[in-house]
């Protein structure tokens, strides 16, 4: 790999006066360009968002600003109680999702939307996002194929629009308004920094997560026995993501406990089929467990799809209503869902076995 590297930087180094950036010449394709390519965009949403440019102060007066006193112990105190107040009310919960980055922040939104359901995401890094901060290659825009654009509508991000996807202006804006929303709402509680380490399983039936602090868990080797914790609930929706240091956990752990036969891992990329795949093949993959997002493709050996992400809110949406039915709640799945469907839900509730010949 290293002389990869080396001899893509000596031809580069060789041909010094080309630009990847001129104007008049394609350094990728070598085509001349008779004039500069430039972006246009063509539509944002309805939604028209306008900053106040207004002069207005602030309501205070920053010469002799003062804050109002404290005790550290307050601090301490409400810190403390409050987040060990979430771990008792959710040692038994409904619903628990491991892992917050697209997928799973899109099923616990549409989770949210019943007060009746008890949401608990544990999501091992301090940021939850996953890989929702930022397009490919460390880029920041975020592409969304049709008809997902109808779900960045309901949240109300803005987009440029195009024939047959949009583009977000920087994947930050989606990740931080779900979470916005999301997190404002009674029903869920992030537990982030918070690594599920194993599964509940009783009866053949997936009844909950292991867990302990992330960095305890990336400790084990170095410090004596730190036992975990557990939450117990009805459903858990596992959205590790691909295979990595905490990647398609849920299934590798399937697999090594005899539930499931093989965790194949994805295949190479193809967008158009890998999307489609991943929405369709989002299921229960055994009792008490559903598999969304990019762990879909880890256990079916779908295509891997790259820097879009409608995939992955769909598929979210999917696990959410999958969710949904296996409480015997009100879901899109199988017509009881009192609210408005969006044609990209009916879509998904679609035949998995097309998806899967795709």
């Amino acid at each position: 790999m290293a002389s990869v590297a080396t001899a893509f930087t000596s031809s580069l180094s060789s041909n010094p006066k080309t630009s990847l950036f001129d104007a008049h010449q394609s350094s990728f394709h070598g085509i001349p360009l008779s004039h500069p390519v430039r972006l246009q965009p063509v539509k944002s949403t309805s939604q028209n968002f306008s900053v106040s440019m207004s002069a207005s102060s602030p309501p205070y007066d920053f010469r002799s600003f003062k804050f109002e006193p404290i005790k550290e112990s307050i601090v301490a105190r409400e810190m403390t109680r409050r987040y060990m107040t979430d771990m008792i009310s959710h040692a038994d919960t409904d619903v628990v999702i491991i892992g917050a980055g697209s997928a799973g922040l899109s099923c616990a939104y549409e989770l949210s939307k019943n007060p009746s359901v008890q949401v608990a995401i544990v999501e091992q890094s301090v940021s939850p996002g996953g890989g929702a901060w930022l397009g490919g290659q460390l880029f920041s825009a975020m592409v969304v194929r049709k008809p997902a654009h109808l779900f960045l509508d309901e949240l109300g991000i803005e987009y440029d629009e195009q024939d047959s996807y949009v583009v977000i202006k920087h994947a930050a804006l989606f990740t931080s308004t779900i979470m916005s929303k999301l997190l404002a709402r009674p029903n869920v509680k992030l537990f982030n920094a918070v690594a599920a380490e194993d599964l509940i399983v009783k009866g053949g039936r997936v009844g909950g997560v292991v867990t302990n602090w992330a960095l305890v868990s990336m400790n084990h080797n170095t410090q004596s026995c730190m036992d975990p914790n557990v939450m117990e609930a009805k459903v858990v929706v596992s959205s590790c993501g691909h295979d990595g240091p905490f990647g398609a956990t849920g299934v590798k752990r399937l697999k090594s406990i005899g539930m499931i036969d093989s965790v194949p891992g994805m295949k190479a990329l193809d967008m158009t089929t890998a999307e489609d795949a991943i929405v369709g093949l989002t299921r229960e993959i055994v009792p008490g467990m559903i598999v969304t997002g990019m762990e879909v493709a880890e256990i079916d050996g779908a295509p891997r799809m790259g820097p879009t992400f409608g995939a992955m809110m769909i598929s979210g949406q999917k696990a959410a209503h999958l969710a949904l039915k296996s409480l015997g709640l009100p879901n899109a799945l199988d017509g009881t869902f009192a609210g408005s469907v969006h044609p990209e839900m009916i879509l998904a509730a679609g035949g998995e076995a097309e998806t899967a010949d795709a």
